[in-house]
């Protein structure tokens, strides 16, 4: 199964690909997109859009995974994030792979066995998951890798009711 994680955002979408095999996972590729604040929000969305569309057709994926908008303090990262999200939706739709989404903690129990984990210790356990030689950077790369690997590693029935 090769399954492709997004962290979405407007200022930095982080992706990661990883490819399951009897229960091995090995990363393919990982990093991500940071468009400038200055920049026209539409362009902003096309810069993932074009992004995530380019993944999907190169690495033709089983699925693609992202995480749930967090909706912390402020509205108006929520309302980018979740613009952000759409675009990867759209861009699953139009290549006809299946979109999952995964709660922020649950990607962290997951990952970490911990859903309260910081970045860091996100980062420190999809580097030993998958053998990396360093830590993922930057921490949204880390972050789609984590997304990516709770979708490679969940049972079949949660897969099911995605």
């Amino acid at each position: 199964m090769r399954v492709i994680g997004i962290d979405p955002g407007t200022a930095a979408c982080g992706y990661g690909i990883v490819h399951e095999s009897g229960g091995r996972l090995r990363a393919i590729a990982y990093g991500w997109w940071r468009t400038p604040a200055g920049r026209r929000p539409e362009l902003r969305l096309r810069t993932i859009f074009e992004g995530v569309d380019g993944l999907i057709a190169e690495h033709a994926p089983d699925a693609v995974a992202i995480e749930e908008s967090f909706v912390g303090v402020d509205a108006r990262t929520a309302l980018s994030v979740g613009q952000a999200r759409g675009v990867v939706m759209v861009a699953c739709a139009r290549a006809g792979v299946e979109c999952i989404e995964y709660s922020p903690s649950g990607v962290k129990q997951a990952v970490c066995g911990y859903g309260r984990a910081d970045k860091r210790q996100v980062q420190r356990m999809v580097k030993a998951i998958l053998g990396l030689a360093e830590e993922p950077s930057p921490s949204h790369a880390a972050d789609a890798l984590a997304v990516a690997i709770c979708h490679a590693l969940a049972p079949p029935m949660l897969k099911a009711a995605g």
